[in-house]
């Protein structure tokens, strides 16, 4: 079976990320895909700033810390994954940022979709992680998820999305699994 992770991209006190993250799962598992779902939370892999001596790549994946191999794990484990990005100043999350630079290898030729949120709708966000995504080969669906702060969340803390965003996000979520089964077969 497809196994897709559902990787939250926040860690601050009072996020809203994991409450968009399992919102989505619930649209997931509604669809009867051939695919397992599940919330992978990088707050449980809470490692520090990026500040390795050499990129993971060009190390051969010796990690330097168990937790570092423990997140290796869980990411190397997974198919495909949708990203629950926050938008902060046009770019996707530093936490997230580093969390990704850690690794490398783990990520390539998996599929992904990405669901963003903030005032502008996470878009900048959404385009950010494409781009440092297709850095490790990793294939970007086309449809993406994108709440308003303003709008999908009850004074900017309580997600309640619109029913406009759920068609949208059952694309993102049928797209990556499908395309996270394609891609197993090149791995």
């Amino acid at each position: 079976m497809t196994k897709i992770g559902i990787v939250t991209g926040s860690v601050r006190e009072g996020r809203v990320n994991l409450q968009v993250a399992e919102w989505v799962k619930e649209q997931a598992d509604k669809l009867n895909l051939d695919a397992e779902f599940e919330i992978v939370d990088i707050k449980d892999y809470e490692l520090p700033l990026f500040n390795e001596a050499m990129p993971p790549a060009m190390a051969n994946k010796q990690y330097t810390s168990e937790d570092i191999n423990r997140w290796s794990q869980k990411i190397d484990s997974l198919d495909g994954f949708i990203f629950i990005t926050p938008e902060y100043n046009k770019a996707t999350s530093t936490v997230l940022k580093s969390q990704i630079d850690y690794l490398g290898p783990e990520f390539g030729n998996k599929a992904t979709g990405i669901v963003g949120y903030g005032s502008t709708l996470g878009v900048a966000a959404t385009q950010s992680l494409r781009q440092i995504l297709a850095n490790f080969n990793v294939a970007t669906v086309g449809p993406f998820g994108a709440f308003s702060l303003f709008t999908d969340f009850e004074n900017m803390s309580t997600f309640k999305p619109a029913e406009v965003h759920t068609a949208t996000i059952e694309a993102v979520i049928a797209t990556t699994a499908n395309w996270a089964k394609a891609l197993k077969t090149i791995r």
